[in-house]
């Protein structure tokens, strides 16, 4: 078997609360190996999106190591972070976070502009991005024209344009309605396939999570 591609080591994560400490996650452990897909169920407040921050480094852990490939990506600059989740992990949200002055074509280029490529590059890696997930069409229309189903496709693709080693999906279609649910998780899933990304989704949703071959819950800020 291959090492993990994503490890947690002892994390903590608390917050101050003035004269008091919210503690969110406890000590937990966590490895997820190359092209795995899993599932991190459990009970509002109960740490998810925490956990799945951290895993993403777009937060610290308190206490513990956070490893991407053994390398412990809690001790690297904001700058290296930032380059790291440019390249190698992409992030789907409940809320589709896109930018209300750009294009879905545009807002789709925006990681691999950042990442130093030219125009036509992010071009053409946007408009086959938009292509696979049939929203092509509606490239040149911004956010506000655009459904809730074609504005998750959109941010799907913005997540995946740099091909990442991994996606980090937070209730990807809490928003949805069930058409648009089920479409959007079976495109989850034909991108694993295709890509070979690592995918690891928190969801409410238990018929989505039934798709999952792993999945563990998370209660009161460590493994139930």
């Amino acid at each position: 078997m291959s090492d993990p591609i994503l490890r947690l080591e002892k994390v903590s994560k608390s917050y101050d609360r003035g004269n008091s400490t919210l503690q969110v996650l406890k000590t937990v452990d966590f490895e997820v190996y190359p092209g795995e897909a899993v599932c991190i169920l459990g009970a509002s407040g109960a740490g998810k999106s925490t956990l799945l921050h951290i895993l993403g480094t777009l937060d610290r852990p308190t206490e513990g190591r956070v490893l991407f490939n053994e390398t412990d990506m809690a001790k690297e600059s904001d700058e290296r972070l930032a380059r790291f989740r440019n390249k190698e992990v992409g992030f789907v949200f409940q809320f589709h976070h896109l930018l209300s002055e750009f294009s879905a074509l545009e807002n789709v280029m925006l990681p691999v502009r950042f990442a130093g490529q030219s125009e036509a590059q992010a071009r053409e890696q946007a408009l086959e991005l938009l292509q696979l997930l049939g929203v092509a069409d509606r490239k040149d229309h911004f956010p506000s024209e655009l459904s809730g189903g074609e504005q998750q496709r959109v941010a799907v693709a913005r997540a995946l344009v740099q091909r990442p080693k991994i996606l980090l999906a937070d209730e990807p279609t809490g928003n949805l309605d069930t058409k648009n649910s089920e479409q959007i998780q079976e495109l989850f899933f034909q991108f694993r396939l295709k890509f070979g990304i690592t995918l690891i989704v928190v969801t409410h949703d238990v018929n989505f999570a039934s798709r999952f071959p792993r999945r563990m819950v998370l209660k009161d800020g460590h493994w139930n």
